[in-house]
C-alpha cells in the first residue's frame, strides 16, 4: 500500500511548509519506499510515499493532468480502470501506466460521481485549481475501508483541512482528529461527507429472501482473486491451511497459470505482464514451533506445487513486535493485536523474499458467519444482520491488520 499526506487551504505561507509537510509524509515512508512526491499549489500541499504495483515505470505521484490544474494523489488499486479508460467521452492522453490516473480524467468528466464508479481499493485525494479561492478538495475512501484514511484539523484555523493514510501524520498539527468513513467522499465544496456506496445489502434491517445459488457464489469469489493479481511485481499468497485462505490460495494459483500463459501469448494483457517474471506462485505461513496451522499449510502448499515459505516465531520475539505492532496499527485493540502480531512478523519476511503484494482470506468469516459465536445466533434473520453489522465494521479490525 502506498502513502498520502496533504494540507488544504493552509493558513500560512505553504511553500515555507513545504519542508514540515515532507517531514510528516516521511513519517509512513514504510508504506511507500519505492518513491516520494510533492506538489505544492497555491496553499496546497499534496504529498505521496510510494509502493509500486502497477505502472511502475511511469507511475510517480501526485498526478497532474496536461496543464497542471488538477492533481491526484492515491493510496489504492482500481480493477477496472481499463473499462473506465474507455468510458471517458474526450479524447484523453495518459501520463503514466498507472491504474489510478483515470480517477482524474473521470472526475474532469462527471465530478464526484466518479466514486461510485471505481472497483478497487482505495484512499484518494484530489485537487481542483480550477475553482475559485483555494480550490476544490475532493478526498474519498473505498467502501469498506480496506485502505487506512484520517481527516485533522487544527481548531485554531478551522478553514484548513489535513488528510493521511495514518495519524501518525497528523497528531502533533491537528487537535481534532477522526477516521475518514468507508465509502464516502469528501467536497470542500460542501464541507461534509457524502455517502457515495449504497448497495441494497447494507440496511441490516433488509433481510434477503433469494435462494442461495453456488454457482454464483463461486463465479463471484474467482471473480474477486481474479482482479486482484493485477500486479507487474511479483506477488504470492498467505496459507494458514485453514477453508480461507486455502481456497483463495487454490483460486490464485488456477488463476496465476492462466495469466501467466496469456502473458506469453499473441493476446497479452498489459495488466497481467508481471506474472511472467514470477510464474510460480509462492506461499507464506508462520507459527509457533508445531503450530497446527504449519502443518495444515504445508499440506496444502504441497498439493497446489507452491513454492512454500514456513516460518516460526518465539514467545518473547512476539512480545519484542508488540510495540511496532501497535505503531503501524494505530490502534490499543487486544483481539486485533494479537491477530496482528505473527502477521507482522511474516511481513517482514516477505517482503526480504522480494514480495511486495499477498493475498489473503481477509473477510470470509465475516460475510459468511465463520466464527464461532455465530452458532449460537438465535434466528436466521438475526445472523444475516451480524453479517451485515461485521462487514460494516471490518475497516476497525480486519481489514486494519492486513492493510
Amino acid at each position: 500500500m502506498c502513502g498520502i499526506f496533504g494540507v488544504y487551504n493552509y493558513y500560512g505561507d505553504a511553500s515555507a511548509f513545504r519542508q514540515r509537510a515532507l517531514d510528516l509524509s516521511k513519517r509512513i515512508r514504510h508504506r511507500g519506499p519505492d518513491w516520494s512526491g510533492c506538489v505544492v499549489s497555491g496553499n496546497n500541499i499534496m504529498c505521496h510515499e510510494r509502493l509500486a504495483i502497477v505502472g511502475i515505470d511511469t507511475g510517480a505521484q501526485p498526478i497532474t493532468d496536461e496543464n497542471d490544474e488538477v492533481i491526484l494523489t492515491v493510496n489504492g488499486e482500481i480493477y477496472n480502470h481499463r473499462a473506465l479508460e474507455k468510458e471517458l467521452k474526450k479524447p484523453t492522453k495518459f501520463k503514466t501506466h498507472s491504474d489510478c490516473e483515470v480517477i482524474l480524467h473521470m472526475y474532469k468528466e462527471i465530478g464526484t460521481d466518479v466514486c461510485a464508479k471505481l472497483d478497487g481499493m482505495f484512499s484518494w485525494a484530489l485537487l481542483d485549481t480550477r475553482k475559485e479561492g483555494p480550490g476544490r478538495l475532493v478526498v474519498a475512501r473505498d467502501p469498506i475501508g480496506i485502505t487506512t484514511l484520517y481527516i485533522g484539523r487544527c481548531s485554531a484555523h478551522p478553514e484548513t483541512i489535513f488528510f493521511s493514510s495514518e495519524l501518525k501524520s497528523l497528531n502533533e498539527d491537528c487537535d481534532i482528529i477522526e477516521e475518514f468513513p468507508p465509502g464516502h467522499f469528501f467536497d470542500s465544496e460542501t464541507g461534509e461527507f457524502h455517502r457515495y456506496f449504497r448497495p441494497d445489502w447494507w440496511d441490516r434491517e433488509r433481510i434477503p429472501t433469494a435462494p442461495v445459488n453456488y454457482r454464483q457464489l463461486r463465479e463471484a469469489l474467482v471473480a474477486a482473486v481474479r482482479k486482484r493479481l493485477m500486479a507487474e511485481v511479483p506477488y504470492g499468497v498467505l496459507l494458514s491451511g485453514g477453508l480461507d485462505s486455502s481456497l483463495i490460495s487454490s483460486i490464485a494459483v488456477r488463476e496465476a497459470a492462466r495469466i501467466s500463459a496469456s502473458a506469453h501469448s499473441d493476446t497479452e494483457d498489459v495488466d497481467t505482464r508481471g506474472a511472467r517474471h514470477f510464474p510460480r506462485m509462492h506461499s507464506f505461513s508462520i507459527g509457533l514451533p508445531g503450530a497446527p496451522d504449519l502443518l495444515a499449510a504445508r499440506k496444502v502448499a504441497k498439493f497446489l506445487k507452491t513454492a512454500h515459505h514456513e516460518y516460526t516465531y518465539t514467545i518473547q520475539e512476539g512480545l519484542d513486535a508488540i510495540a511496532d505492532v501497535i505503531y503501524h496499527l494505530e490502534t490499543y485493540d487486544v483481539t486485533t493485536i494479537r491477530a496482528s502480531t505473527p502477521m507482522y512478523l511474516m511481513s517482514r519476511k516477505i517482503k526480504s523474499a522480494g514480495v511486495k503484494m499477498v493475498l489473503s482470506g481477509e473477510g470470509s468469516d465475516e460475510v459468511l458467519g465463520g466464527y464461532l459465536y455465530f452458532h449460537y445466533a438465535p434466528s436466521a434473520d438475526e445472523f444475516h444482520k451480524e453479517t451485515v453489522k461485521r462487514v460494516q465494521n471490518l475497516h476497525t479490525s480486519d481489514c486494519l491488520r492486513a492493510n
